[in-house]
């Protein structure tokens, strides 16, 4: 994507605005100018694709470590793996909401724009869609947010009302409902479509996905509704493959540099940032494929080694060793030397002028060929990497849920064996080569864990983790523990935690809520039955 077609929405409505001003012929006539009438949106698909895509530090340093998929000693990783106050708090707890409402800000200028134009009739359903896509991952972390009165500043509304969660949940779902039925092959193919290239074919089944996750996470609730509208999608049509996968690749030559690679090649981040014990040794005991395809430890020693991104790791797997969470490098009580099961300090290389030794250099990092480059060479890093949004796999797992809660979804067992062989297949779009896992391989096994009704919720959900882990949806990882309770997880004891000990189950408001927006922000605090804190529990988390 061309940096001359990236725009901020709040810099276009405020040119749109101002064509409205007593100074709308000096600016008409300004062939630079940007107006309603020449504007095409859909530029703005691809950058609130690519705005809401971009999670980097939004879910590392919170989600992926509370769902214990990543641990890290590094004091910048506190929020997350220890639950205590560190690295830029307030700026980070208000990461997905200020995010979230930036992309959103995009969509609702597409539909500004596109209202009433048959020549964008599917765009305009398409921005529904994203809209839906993007604010369920924030009302998911905080809980009431702004959803009726979100993005409408253009009509004056600046203090928008914050929405009960499950009023937004079934205007979620009546949306989707109706952009899908709108949707039309036949009429206008979006032209700037980082998913599927204007595909509407594609645009369908994602949509019919996305209601599908919608809808599940009712289950606790709500399961009339959830069965409703999850019996309809399957109906309708979901991802049939991961050629179906919602993903997008970012554009590092062009400016934008992928956000989770930037934040993972910070130098105490590359260090430091590690797979967690309970992903990797639930992968061992199961002999998962994936685990040699995404993990890997330094293939040097010492710190030197440790610390150098251009050069590929140990990927064997019978070597990769999980870091528990809850330590750090301090030298006390809570020092990872005085983990269980410590592998060992990797020493310091001799040959290299003042190395040092690498406490977490023997526990398993993310792949560098596979997280940090789409390229087959690592030497330099390309941070033009993949950001997966929503999956064939995890589609089929929720299906698989729900056909073992006896709705008419098809069969439960079928489901989950797609889900197994497709989430193998899948890491090759991270790296088409370093990652590619056969279909031999994958179908195998899948042939060798197959679904045993006794513990069908236990196989899908733990599925789930590792699949949404390995693929970093750890937005959505976080979302469906607390929904299910799968794994279950040892919280995390250190000094100074912010929660009662207990793994947070929401995001706290960002604080410029108590004077941008006090009244409504009040109004939503009320409705916490713990008040706004990490351990109060939203509707749907029950």
């Amino acid at each position: 994507m061309k940096k001359r077609l990236i725009y901020s929405g709040f810099c276009l409505a405020a040119a749109l605005v101002s064509g409205c001003t007593k100074d709308f012929t000096k600016i008409n006539t300004n062939p630079n100018a940007t107006s309603a009438a020449v504007f095409n949106p859909n530029f703005l698909l691809a950058q609130a694709q690519i705005q809401y895509s971009q999670t980097g530090y939004d879910q590392l340093l919170y989600q992926s470590m509370w769902s214990q998929s990543l641990a890290s000693t590094y004091d910048y990783y506190g929020n997350g793996d220890k639950y205590i106050y560190k690295g830029s708090f307030n700026d980070y707890k208000a990461r997905v909401y200020n995010s979230g409402y930036d992309a959103e800000s995009l969509v609702q200028e597409m539909k500004n724009l596109t209202d009433g134009k048959a020549e964008y009739a599917n765009l305009n359903k398409i921005a529904s869609i994203m809209k839906v896509f993007i604010l369920q991952r924030v009302t998911d972390a905080y809980g009431d947010v702004p959803y009726s009165e979100a993005g409408m500043a253009k009509q004056g509304i600046f203090t928008p009302k914050f929405d009960k969660q499950q009023d937004i949940y079934n205007a979620m779902l009546t949306e989707l409902d109706a952009a899908l039925t709108g949707l039309d092959a036949a009429k206008d193919k979006p032209s700037s479509d980082l998913f599927y290239t204007g595909d509407i074919t594609k645009w369908k089944k994602l949509g019919y996905s996305l209601m599908v996750r919608v809808a599940m996470r009712l289950t606790k609730v709500d399961a009339a509704t959830a069965q409703k509208y999850v019996e309809k999608a399957y109906a309708a049509g979901t991802m049939t493959s991961i050629d179906d996968n919602a993903k997008v690749k970012t554009d590092n030559a062009n400016g934008n540099a992928n956000s989770t690679i930037n934040a993972l090649t910070v130098p105490d981040d590359f260090r430091e940032v590690r797979w967690s014990k309970t992903l990797i040794d639930y992968m061992q005991t199961t002999a998962d494929p994936r685990i040699s395809a995404i993990a890997e430890i330094s293939s040097g020693t010492g710190k030197a080694a440790n610390s150098n991104e251009t050069v590929p790791g140990n990927n064997d797997a019978s070597v990769q060793h999980g870091m528990p969470n809850g330590y750090d490098l301090n030298g006390g009580a809570t020092d990872i030397s005085k983990a269980p099961g410590y592998p060992g300090t990797s020493p310091a290389d001799p040959s290299v002028k003042d190395d040092a030794p690498a406490p977490d250099g023997k526990y398993s990092r993310p792949r560098l060929q596979v997280y940090y480059t789409s390229t087959t060479s690592v030497n330099p890093v390309d941070k033009s990497g993949i950001n997966m949004l929503l999956t064939y796999g995890e589609t089929e797992l929720l299906l698989a849920e729900a056909a073992t809660r006896g709705w008419n979804t098809g069969s439960a067992a079928t489901h989950y064996a797609n889900a197994l062989v497709a989430n193998q297949l899948e890491l090759a779009q991270f790296n088409g080569s370093a990652a590619v896992i056969s279909n031999t391989t994958a179908a195998t096994y899948a042939a060798a864990h197959p679904l045993v009704p006794a513990t069908a919720l236990q196989q899908i959900n733990m599925e789930y983790y590792v699949e949404t882990s390995s693929t970093f949806i750890h937005n959505e990882t976080w979302a469906n523990w607390r929904r299910t309770g799968i794994p279950v997880l040892t919280p995390v004891k250190y000094v100074g935690q912010f929660t009662d000990g207990s793994i947070p189950r929401r995001i706290v408001y960002p604080v410029s809520l108590t004077t941008t927006n006090a009244t409504n922000y009040n109004a939503a605090v009320k409705n916490l039955s713990g008040g706004d804190s990490f351990t109060s529990r939203i509707w749907w988390d029950k």
